[in-house]
C-alpha cells in the first residue's frame, strides 16, 4: 500500500468528522486520513468556556462566512460562523448540549429516512455521552463528550425559570429527557471548567494510532472519480496541491456549507449551473446546496438592576480579577458558562404538537457580538423559532475552491415563521413581566416598550434578529428526488462516497445542532464499518 492511500479519507476534522476518525481506526484494520482545513486546537481561549467570545471574528479558526442580504432581514449581510480549526464548531461554539424532540427524528423516519427515528438514533446519543449525573434510560456515563451541569445557579436564571413557572410552564431539569418542554437550566459540552469538544472527546485520545494520519492547514478542493466511483481526494495544504487515494470511501464531513461546496466543485449538484462554471458533471443532483435552514432569532436585551452579568465583569478591572482567580481555583463563576444559561421549550402556535419556539437566557447584552458587550449590567434572551418553513441554498459561484460559496439563507420567508416567532417574543416579555423576573429589570432596552405593534415587533425581528450557528439541511438525506443521500448516508447517483454530517439533516431539530452532528457521526461510523465486512 502506498503512503498517500488510505482505507477511508475524511474531509472535515468537525463535530462528526472527529467521531469518524475516532470509530473507523478502532479496530486497526483500516487506514485513515483526516484533512482539516484549520491548524491545530492550541490556543487556551478554544478550552476556555467564556472563550468562544474571541472567535466570533478570529480568521484563525473560524470560516468568517456570511449570508447573503435579503430585504426580509433588512438587506443586511448577517454572519455566517463555522470552526475551521480540530473540532471545527464544536471548538468555537456557545457549548450548549440539547438533543431536540423526539418529535424531530421521528419525522425524519417518516418522511422516508428508515432508521432514523428517536427510538433509532437515542442508542448513539447514549454512545456518545459522558453524563455527570450518570447513566439511564436517556443518558450515557461511558461515552467520550462530557456533560455537565453549569458549576452554580444563578439569581437570573433562578428568577426566570420562577416567572415562567408563575406563567403556567412547567420546570424542566432535562430537557434530554422524557420531555422537552419547559424551563430550566441547560447542560453544557464541559467538564471541570474546560471545554469538551469533538477534537477533545473523540480525537485526541486517539492521535497516536499508527492506522490514522490527521493532516491540518489540509483544504479539500475536489473529490476525485473514476468513472462515478470515487476515488480519492485532491486538496491543499500550505500551497502546495496533494491527492489522496480511498480504497473504500471518501466521507465528507465538512459541514452545511462545505459539504455542499465540495460536492458541486466535484461535478455533483445542479447540472446546468456545474455546466456554467465549466464543470464537468458526475452525476446530477439537484438538491446540493438546496434545503438550507437555520434557527432565526428575535434578541430582546434588558438592562439589569443589580451588577450580575458579564458585562459587570468585563468593564471592570476588579471584577475581572476577582472573576478569573475564582475560575482558576474553583472553576466556578460567568467565565464558566454556556451561551445559555437557562432556557425554555415552549409553544407558542397553539396548533403545535410539541415546542416550537426555545427561549435561551444569556447573562450578557449586546447590540452587536463584534462590537462588544454593553457597558451597563445587562443580559438577553434569545427567542429561536425552532422549526422554520424557510428554506435556503448554497452554491458556489466559481471553480476557485477558494472562493466562498454564496450563502442564501432565504430567512422569515413565510407568514407562519414569522406569526410564530412573534408570539415567541411576546410569550418571553409576558415572562420577564412577572414579579421574579421584573426585580431585576431596569428597562427593556431592545427593541424597547414603545415597540408594541406586530408591525413594529416585525419590523424589528427583520432589522436586528440573528440566528444560532444551526446551518442543516444541505446535502439532505431521504428517498425524494431531491434527496443528496439515502438512508445510509450515500451519495446517490455515485459509489463510494458519503456525506456525514449536519449537513444530511433533511429538516432542523428542535434545539442545538452539535449533539446530533455528534450522533449522526457515531450512527454513519457505524454504517460505514458495518458495509466494510
Amino acid at each position: 500500500m502506498s503512503t498517500n492511500t488510505y482505507d477511508y479519507i475524511i474531509a472535515g476534522a468537525g463535530s462528526a468528522g472527529c467521531v469518524l476518525a475516532n470509530r473507523l481506526t478502532a479496530s486497526g484494520k483500516h487506514r485513515v486520513l483526516l484533512l482539516e482545513a484549520g491548524g491545530e486546537d492550541t490556543s487556551f481561549w478554544i478550552h476556555f468556556p467564556i472563550g468562544y467570545g474571541k472567535h466570533f471574528s478570529n480568521p484563525e479558526v473560524n470560516w468568517l462566512y456570511e449570508g447573503e442580504p435579503a430585504p426580509a432581514i433588512g438587506n443586511r449581510r448577517i454572519a455566517q460562523p463555522r470552526g475551521k480549526v480540530l473540532g471545527g464548531s464544536s471548538s468555537i461554539n456557545g457549548l450548549v448540549y440539547i438533543r431536540g424532540q423526539r418529535e424531530d427524528y421521528d419525522r425524519w423516519r417518516d418522511a422516508g429516512c428508515a432508521g432514523w427515528g428517536y427510538n433509532d438514533v437515542l442508542p448513539y446519543f447514549i454512545k456518545s455521552e459522558d453524563q455527570q449525573h450518570g447513566a439511564n434510560d436517556y443518558h450515557g456515563a461511558d461515552g467520550p463528550l462530557q456533560v455537565s451541569d453549569h458549576s452554580e445557579p444563578h439569581p437570573l436564571c433562578d428568577a426566570f425559570i420562577a416567572a415562567a413557572q408563575a406563567c403556567g410552564y412547567a420546570r424542566n431539569d432535562d430537557f434530554n429527557g422524557a420531555t422537552q418542554e419547559g424551563f430550566g437550566y441547560v447542560q453544557m459540552t464541559a467538564r471541570n471548567g474546560w471545554r469538551c469538544s469533538a477534537a477533545k472527546a473523540y480525537l485526541h485520545p486517539v492521535r497516536k494510532r499508527a492506522n490514522l494520519t490527521v493532516a491540518t492547514h489540509a483544504h479539500a478542493t475536489r473529490v476525485m472519480f473514476e468513472g462515478t466511483r470515487a476515488a480519492g481526494i485532491e486538496y491543499l495544504q500550505q500551497g502546495v496541491k496533494k491527492t489522496a487515494a480511498a480504497a473504500r470511501e471518501v466521507i465528507l464531513a465538512a459541514g452545511a456549507f462545505n459539504s455542499p461546496q465540495l460536492l458541486q466543485l466535484s461535478g455533483l449538484g445542479p447540472a446546468s449551473r456545474l455546466k456554467e462554471l465549466g464543470i464537468p458533471v458526475v452525476a446530477e443532483l439537484p438538491g446540493v446546496g438546496a434545503n438550507l435552514q437555520d434557527h432565526f432569532n428575535g434578541r430582546i436585551a434588558y438592562e439589569c438592576t443589580e451588577p450580575i452579568t458579564l458585562n459587570d465583569i468585563v468593564h471592570s478591572v476588579p471584577r475581572s480579577v476577582m472573576a478569573g482567580l475564582r475560575y482558576m481555583f474553583t472553576r466556578k463563576g460567568l467565565l464558566n458558562m454556556a451561551a445559555s444559561y437557562s432556557a425554555g421549550f415552549l409553544r407558542a402556535d397553539p396548533a403545535a404538537q410539541s415546542p416550537d419556539i426555545q427561549a435561551g437566557l444569556g447573562l450578557f447584552s449586546f447590540d452587536k457580538l463584534s462590537d462588544g458587550l454593553h457597558p451597563f449590567s445587562g443580559f438577553y434572551s434569545a427567542v429561536r423559532l425552532l422549526r422554520p418553513e424557510s428554506r435556503g441554498t448554497v452554491m458556489i459561484t466559481s471553480a476557485d475552491p477558494m472562493q466562498a460559496p454564496a450563502i442564501r439563507p432565504n430567512y422569515l420567508a413565510t407568514e407562519k415563521d414569522c406569526s410564530v416567532l412573534l408570539a415567541g417574543m411576546k410569550a418571553v416579555r409576558r415572562i420577564m413581566a412577572e414579579p421574579a423576573m421584573r426585580r431585576y429589570i431596569v428597562r427593556e432596552r431592545d427593541p424597547g416598550d414603545d415597540c408594541v405593534s406586530d408591525a413594529d415587533l416585525l419590523d424589528h425581528v427583520r432589522n436586528k434578529g440573528g440566528i444560532s450557528y444551526h446551518p442543516v439541511g444541505t446535502c439532505a438525506m431521504g428517498s425524494d428526488k431531491d434527496a443528496v443521500v439515502d438512508a445510509h448516508l450515500r451519495v446517490r447517483g455515485v459509489a463510494g462516497l458519503r456525506v456525514i454530517d449536519a449537513s444530511i439533516m433533511p429538516t432542523l431539530i428542535s434545539g442545538n445542532t452539535n449533539a446530533p452532528t455528534i450522533m449522526i457521526g457515531e450512527k454513519g461510523a457505524e454504517m460505514v464499518l458495518a458495509d466494510a465486512t
